[in-house]
């Protein structure tokens, strides 16, 4: 099949990069962005930029498809509002951010009663999607997804493997939500195999090698561990990381949905605390186990540095 058209609303690292791909692979892409910089850089990409939702509206052809590439919530329903006066009946919206399902399942419904369709597209890559394509995990009616299949073969990392529709509408995101989820513990497992790894300075270890050994031919070789020993091989000590990570949202979804279905997900749950706890400072929890301790045994605390 030939190239298509679509409409790529949001342009940041995620949007744009995505854009660029679809370009290369022969498709036509019109693109706007809220921010003015991020539109001119992508014009400087070859992009073809316009300067309201409306205008890529009328730049495509009908039956439409428009790809909302910006934050869950209400960013979404904002251009939602926005874009739902202006398409056809037979129009597509897809929405590739991380969105939870329950909102995903919401929309279709809202769409489908003005006749309008709606995809939900876990999408995973990250900045390295350009380059080695996105994980498409799409939720939504089977016959649109095919109609837009070159699109998603063009996005993926083969035509052939790293997509595919994964069920009805909410589908999509459910899947991402849970992938994240996985995504969260797998994280926290290098983490602390590699905290250990540089507690045992007896040893004398090289962790960028030990990283390195394992990228070949080890059960646990992956791209995580690929971007360990990237980071390894740049500065062992992390010296310049501050000991804080942020959550998307997801995890905390996955771990909502493992209550609410009576699964128990203890990994997934305690990767998710552990992000929190990184971002405490002091944690309040911490100095009441020592309040308590002193009073129980009579073992001394340490005092709070004064930064006064």
């Amino acid at each position: 099949m030939g190239g298509m058209e679509l409409g790529m609303i949001g342009l940041g690292k995620m949007g744009a990069n995505m854009s660029e791909r679809l370009l290369r692979g022969g498709h036509r892409v019109v693109g706007w962005a809220r921010d003015i910089d991020t539109v001119v850089a992508a014009r400087q990409r070859g992009i073809d930029t316009v300067d309201s939702v409306a205008a890529v509206v009328s730049a495509l052809r009908a039956p439409r498809a428009i790809w909302l590439m910006v934050p869950a919530g209400k960013p979404v329903d904002d251009n939602l509002a926005i874009l739902l006066p202006l398409l056809s009946r037979g129009d597509v919206v897809i929405d590739g951010g991380n969105s939870n399902y329950k909102d995903s399942q919401r929309r279709a419904q809202q769409l489908a009663e003005r006749g309008l369709h709606c995809l939900d597209v876990g999408t995973s890559g990250g900045i390295w999607g350009l380059q080695e394509g996105y994980s498409l995990m799409i939720g939504g009616d089977a016959t649109v997804v095919d109609r837009l299949r070159p699109l998603f073969e063009t996005l993926a990392p083969a035509p052939d493997r790293g997509w595919g529709r994964v069920g009805a509408a909410g589908a999509g995101h459910f899947a991402k939500m849970i992938h994240n989820g996985i995504e969260y513990g797998m994280m926290q497992a290098f983490a602390e195999g590699f905290a250990i790894l540089e507690k045992k300075t007896s040893l004398g270890l090289d962790l960028a090698q030990i990283a390195e050994v394992w990228q070949h031919g080890s059960v646990i070789r992956s791209w995580l561990l690929d971007l360990c020993a990237g980071a390894l091989r740049e500065d062992t000590s992390l010296g310049d990381v501050a000991a804080y990570v942020g959550d998307s949202g997801e995890g905390r979804w996955t771990v909502q949905e493992a209550i609410d279905l009576d699964v128990s997900a203890p990994v997934i749950t305690e990767s998710l605390l552990r992000r929190l706890r990184s971002r405490e400072e002091a944690p309040y929890a911490d100095k009441m186990l020592a309040v308590m301790r002193r009073a129980f045994g009579g073992h001394s605390i340490k005092s709070q540095p004064n930064h006064a």
